[in-house]
């Protein structure tokens, strides 16, 4: 598929990605997450099924595989 951004001749192809959201003031980093990624700019799809896979995970409250440090940029 075309990227979508106005101007970049890329187009998606499909990659699992490193996907990081802020849910409840806490910083969620999903590792593995199927996305579509153009290979020009870098811009990201996310299915519709996949961000509700997400929002799922996110309220179940599931313990985390691993955690990492958090750094401020002040």
């Amino acid at each position: 598929m075309v990227c979508t951004i106005n101007g970049c001749p890329g187009e998606y192809e499909e990659q699992k990605i490193m996907h990081m959201v802020r849910y409840h003031g806490q910083i969620i980093v999903v590792d593995h997450v199927p996305a579509e990624v153009c290979s020009v700019c870098g811009d990201v799809l996310l299915k519709p099924d996949t961000v509700k896979r997400i929002e799922k995970l996110l309220k179940q409250a599931v313990c985390p595989a691993s955690a990492v440090p958090l750094y401020e940029f002040a």
